[in-house]
């Protein structure tokens, strides 16, 4: 009995070490079987070949100032109340044009002083000549002494001088009545308004902002990279968001030929500092605008897009291939499918491909699609785009 025992005892032993090794073996093998699967794993992927291809630029532009060089202000030159407006808001004018007229009370009575002061200055003068002259005739025969000859002479030459202040003093009123008319300091249109009739201003107070639209310019910092392609009087064309072409800052009119939204507006280079010959990593780029149909005013226009007028070849890959915003690193895969992150240096971008600059040959592929997850050294099931 007490064998028989003993034998179940060890049989049962035998069996629960069996099983024990069974399920240690089974679970080896799953191990083994899911790493070969996952080291087996390959990612699908889309991609194409780094290739040569013709661009044609397209900067992105956060925000543009444009400015205009024939913009200022209409100043009243005098004290006084404006009573009449001579032109309205948005009128052409020229230079030299009257655009309101000022009232000063003081100016007109100032004149008639001077007047007064002219007349009284003109009998004290023939009053100082006469006696003059009688001291002449009287010194030449010996009648009078020469002391009474040189004060009369005196008086004469002061009676002059007292005469010409006066003469000087109604100039200057007359200027000063001149000057109740403002001006416009140049050819332009009036953009602004700020004094109304019945308004007192001091002198030097701005009345109206006249300006002229027509050029527009604005400058662009630019890298090197992307500035080695410029050339003076090269065209760029400038696409703004709609909601930028909404409102006007100085609510000009529209000139003829405007297409308002949607529209491209054409801008060509007028300088690049430094010059290509020096080298330099930024270059300030200065454009003109060609405003004439009135689109754009003097303000700064945010989301711009320029589109560069002049194409040329580089090698190229499409932006979706670009890992993240900083636009520098890139999926390629190798000849055994395998996929590596490269760091790459790139240039100028149009609305599809960006150029390569480093980092890439011609001919490697460069993974443009489900690249979310993606890690290096991570297998890879390749659809060549564009490619049979």
């Amino acid at each position: 009995m007490k064998k028989t025992f003993g034998l179940a005892v060890v049989i049962i032993f035998l069996m629960a070490a069996a099983i024990v090794g069974w399920g240690a073996w089974l679970n080896y093998s799953d191990e083994n079987q899911i790493a070969n699967r996952m080291n087996n794993r390959a990612v699908e992927v889309n991609a194409v070949r780094a290739a040569r291809r013709e661009l044609t630029p397209v900067i992105p532009l956060d925000a543009v100032r444009f400015s205009s060089d024939t913009m200022t202000d209409a100043v009243a030159l005098t004290e006084g109340t404006i009573v009449r407006w001579h032109v309205g808001k948005n009128k052409n004018v020229h230079e030299g044009d009257i655009l309101a007229e000022m009232m000063n009370e003081s100016i007109p009575l100032k004149i008639q002083q001077a007047e007064s002061a002219i007349s009284r200055a003109e009998a004290a003068l023939a009053q100082a000549n006469n006696s003059y002259q009688r001291q002449e005739r009287l010194l030449a025969r010996r009648a009078t002494s020469k002391e009474k000859y040189e004060a009369a002479e005196a008086q004469y030459l002061a009676a002059q001088s007292s005469l010409r202040e006066a003469q000087v003093q109604r100039d200057q009123c007359l200027v000063q009545q001149g000057w109740l008319s403002v001006k416009a300091p140049l050819d332009g249109e009036v953009l602004i308004i700020y004094q109304r009739e019945g308004a007192h201003v001091q002198a030097g107070t701005p009345v109206a902002l006249v300006g002229d639209f027509s050029w527009l310019k604005f400058s662009l910092n630019m890298d090197d990279v992307n500035a080695r392609h410029l050339q003076e009087g090269q065209a760029g064309f400038l696409r703004f968001p709609d909601r930028e072409m909404i409102a006007k800052a100085y609510d000009t009119d529209f000139g003829a030929g405007n297409k308002e939204r949607g529209m491209e507006i054409k801008a060509v280079l007028k300088e690049i500092v430094p010059p290509l010959s020096e080298p330099a990593d930024l270059r300030r780029t200065v454009w003109e605008v060609d405003n004439r149909t009135r689109i754009l005013e003097p303000m700064t226009y945010n989301g711009v897009r320029m589109r560069l007028g002049m194409a040329y070849e580089a090698l190229a890959v499409p932006l979706a291939a670009m890992v993240d915003k900083s636009r520098n690193k890139v999926f390629v895969v190798d000849e055994n499918n395998i996929v590596h992150e490269r760091t790459v240096k790139t240039g100028v971008l149009d609305d599809k491909y960006i150029e390569i600059l480093s980092g890439l040959a011609e001919g490697e592929v460069v993974i443009t699609g489900n690249l979310d997850g993606l890690e290096d050294g991570m297998k890879a099931d390749v659809e060549m785009d564009g490619e049979d």
